[in-house]
């Protein structure tokens, strides 16, 4: 099954606070609950696992990501993941990532990606997929804006340090050990139920 997402997040920081973050592969796997990097295979691809909790189970995913492109003039990252389960489920997906500069001075968070899964989660269809891939981005968004916050700002840095190439020391939010499945199926329970009733209102 495959599942196309265009996602918009503002972000209340520079456009340089917010690239400093998202050109770091490392400091945006921290910003994944329950994502990390565990080997770096090359220059520009890493062994990474994923570990999802629903109450007392835990599942752990093992894959590998890897960047296809980084544009440091558009500010934008284009990565490629992939990844299985030991019961065979397996699940890719190609990101194409920008920070954005708004009129106000402050920044966003454009991306766009297709999803592929196969295996169980084929099974909860694409309308599901897009409700649980909103409520994981939106665990995502939260820690990315409080690393980009972090950042010192071109401002602050002077114009030596803004013209450099070399990647910002990123401060990192605590770390999750593992996605949070019970609060994706809270917030999936939130949404049937106010469709529902909100389907009921509007019936004369």
């Amino acid at each position: 099954m495959e599942v196309s997402l265009s996602k918009q997040y503002p972000l209340d920081v520079q456009a340089d606070q917010a690239w400093a973050v998202l050109r770091d592969l490392k400091a945006v796997a921290v910003c994944m609950p329950g994502a990390e990097l565990t080997e770096q295979v090359d220059e520009r691809s890493y062994k990474g696992t994923v570990k999802l909790k629903v109450g007392p189970a835990t599942a752990q995913f093992g894959g590998l990501v890897e960047i296809l492109e980084v544009d440091e003039a558009a500010r934008k990252m284009v990565l490629r993941g992939k990844g299985a389960d030991k019961g065979g489920s397996s699940a890719s997906m190609d990101l194409t990532a920008t920070i954005a500069e708004t009129p106000d001075g402050r920044s966003e968070l454009l991306g766009e990606a297709k999803v592929i899964v196969n295996g169980k989660f084929a099974q909860f269809g694409g309308r599901m997929m897009v409700q649980v891939s909103d409520v994981i981005l939106g665990q995502f968004v939260d820690n990315f804006r409080i690393s980009a916050a972090q950042v010192p700002s071109v401002s602050s840095t002077g114009p030596s340090q803004a013209s450099s190439a070399e990647p910002a020391q990123v401060p990192a939010p605590a770390r999750q050990s593992e996605l949070n499945g019970l609060a994706i199926v809270w917030s999936l329970i939130k949404s049937w139920f106010g469709g529902l009733f909100g389907s009921r209102a509007t019936k004369p």
